[in-house]
């Protein structure tokens, strides 16, 4: 794993009421990093990229933020090892999104994206081939969740008393002012009409609890609308359980035989 934050941790628990057939057997970390899994436990740590590749895991996760699939997933890649990745508006950089490919080519590996906190993107990737004419997200979070990113400078989270959206413009707009928060609306843009023609709002509302996505596509398939309610990390209140659930879900699909 790429990072030990409190989805890795969540993963690791998780992992652990399952059974144990799958466990995390090493972790990236920075060398000053306070994130690390308990001294004389069985994850080893490692804190440069180099060492985790001559170790030779089976499979790397990643869910320690853009700069992380920026530095170190393109090496794991080059060296013939798959990896699935978790921050997924990192993908909204062209350039990044190109570098990985040649990486997973040139390494005969494959980069596996993780869906996160949203269903229903097998169906706007199907619907892609037909055309889609519009996809649009709404992801709305209590105030405590945007804390300690740019919506603090868009709206007094404290003072709020209704659901207040404070951010309309594109999933690019999204992933790049919000980097923390948007790997939902990467994700729709990634199945869907990309980057620049997705349309992103976001809110916060003191009178939910839980993380809120709502996904409306239209097309030559007709239409549909998801909506999730997700409860959060209780660790992390900025991101969903089920994003957490949908790393171990890509682990599990990733080494069995059948994909069903």
């Amino acid at each position: 794993m790429i990072g030990y934050g409190a989805m890795g941790r969540s993963l690791q628990a998780s992992l652990a009421r399952s059974g144990d057939r799958f466990k995390i057997a090493a972790a990236l970390v920075p060398a000053e990093s306070r994130s690390e899994p308990p001294a004389g436990g069985s994850v080893r740590i490692f804190h440069d990229v180099s060492e985790l590749i001559a170790w030779r895991p089976s499979l790397v996760v990643e869910c320690a933020g853009h700069a992380a699939v920026r530095d170190a997933v393109p090496h794991v890649l080059r060296a013939g090892i798959d990896v699935v990745i978790v921050s997924i508006g990192s993908l909204s950089d062209a350039k990044l999104l190109g570098d990985l490919e040649a990486a997973a080519i040139a390494g005969d590996s494959r980069l596996i994206v993780a869906s996160g906190a949203v269903g229903g993107l097998d169906a706007l990737r199907a619907a892609k081939r037909a055309g889609l004419t519009s996809v649009a997200y709404l992801g709305c979070k209590p105030p405590a969740a945007w804390q300690g990113s740019a919506a603090e400078s868009l709206c007094d989270l404290s003072e709020i008393t209704t659901r207040t959206v404070f951010f309309e413009g594109t999933a690019e707009e999204a992933a790049r002012r919000f980097p923390k928060n948007a790997n939902v609306a990467a994700a729709i843009a990634l199945a869907g009409i990309g980057f620049d023609r997705t349309k992103v709002s976001l809110a916060a509302d003191p009178a939910i609890t839980c993380n809120s996505h709502n996904v409306t596509a239209q097309g030559a398939f007709g239409e549909f609308s998801i909506t999730l309610h997700n409860n959060s990390l209780p660790d992390n209140p900025k991101t969903s359980l089920l994003a957490a659930m949908s790393m171990e879900e890509s682990i599990v699909r990733h080494f069995t035989p059948l994909e069903l």
